[in-house]
């Protein structure tokens, strides 16, 4: 090689090293989970349902530990703490903040900041919440996905009457604290009339309502109960509560309240909504301004029905709801 190739071979190595050497760090991502006490403050990889969320984000390159740090230090909160919690979190510098449990989630976090993007993975009719302009462009800090809680409540309370023919009452279960509970009651209710059948609604705002509420359940003598979303109610003294009084069960999310005794879920995914909030998060770390994605509603139902609770509710299952099933539990 001449005296001049080499100069400029040499040269071309430094400059590469240089570049090299100039290369800022990894960049870890910071997302913060903002939700109720279903959300368990452990490690995102344990924590159920965030389990697909965080696979979801791995499966696109972000990954805990390595470039990826998620915040639950405003997971697992009650609603009457999930302000504090917000304006504590709201401090600190992240990039995403995750809403899930509740739309009271959202509205604290949206209280906390019009700024930092905030993604909905679970919470009920973000127009009529207010978080959004409108779903096709919501022009502001929130998109995510958003479920259609009023048409859900209609479709749960015609699926009781098919369940149960001689039905003719039925109590809702509503947080007064769950911004779109008051909507999903008129709903439950307009579902009711049309049908003609009674539907009156009891309010649980914390646990240490649960025996005044259980009381009124009771004197009211309803033949099933509509447990509207919300952390707050589906928990097993609910579900425990039902069984003793001999009273069916609709929840929105089967997964563990089903299981636990419930009677039947009928509602999206919630693993799937935990996935396509992860999606959104993804699209926003690479350069997508929130108020520019649409936000998206399930258009997918699982129907889940517990056949031994229903045995033990002294229930047959007809023919037509079974159909429509997704899953059966024995």
């Amino acid at each position: 090689m001449d005296r001049r190739r080499f100069v400029l071979a040499l040269a071309g190595v430094v400059s590469m090293s240089s570049r090299a050497q100039a290369q800022p760090a990894a960049k870890t991502w910071r997302i913060a989970l903002v939700c109720a006490s279903f959300c368990d403050s452990v490690s995102a990889s344990e924590t159920r349902p965030m389990a697909g969320f965080v696979e979801a984000l791995r499966e696109a390159g972000y990954v805990e530990g390595k470039n990826l740090d998620i915040d639950f230090r405003a997971a697992g909160v009650a609603d009457d703490r999930l302000d504090t919690a917000m304006e504590r979190l709201s401090r600190s510098k992240v990039d995403v903040i995750v809403a899930a449990g509740t739309s009271a989630a959202v509205a604290a976090a949206w209280k906390a900041t019009r700024s930092t993007p905030i993604v909905m993975a679970v919470s009920g009719d973000a127009d009529e919440a207010g978080f959004v302009g409108g779903l096709a462009r919501p022009g502001s800090n929130v998109t995510g996905v958003s479920i259609p809680l009023g048409q859900l409540v209609t479709k749960q309370v015609q699926l009781l009457t098919e369940l149960l023919p001689s039905l003719s009452a039925v109590i809702v279960l509503s947080n007064p604290n769950n911004p779109n509970h008051r909507r999903a009651t008129a709903m439950a209710q307009e579902a009711g009339q049309s049908l003609r059948k009674s539907v009156h609604s009891v309010r649980i705002e914390t646990p240490s309502r649960f025996a005044t509420a259980f009381a009124e359940v009771t004197d009211a003598r309803p033949d099933a109960l509509l447990i509207l979303p919300d952390p707050v109610l589906e928990r097993g003294e609910v579900t425990q509560f039902a069984l003793t009084a001999r009273l069916p069960t609709m929840f929105t999310f089967g997964g563990p309240v089903v299981r636990a005794g419930g009677l039947i879920a009928y509602g999206p995914s919630l693993s799937d909504l935990y996935r396509r909030a992860a999606v959104y998060v993804r699209k926003i770390l690479e350069g997508a301004r929130p108020g520019d994605l649409p936000v998206e509603q399930p258009t997918t139902f699982e129907l889940i029905i517990n056949r031994q609770t229903a045995r033990a509710l002294g229930l047959t299952i007809p023919p037509s709801v079974l159909l429509q099933a997704s899953q059966l539990i024995d």
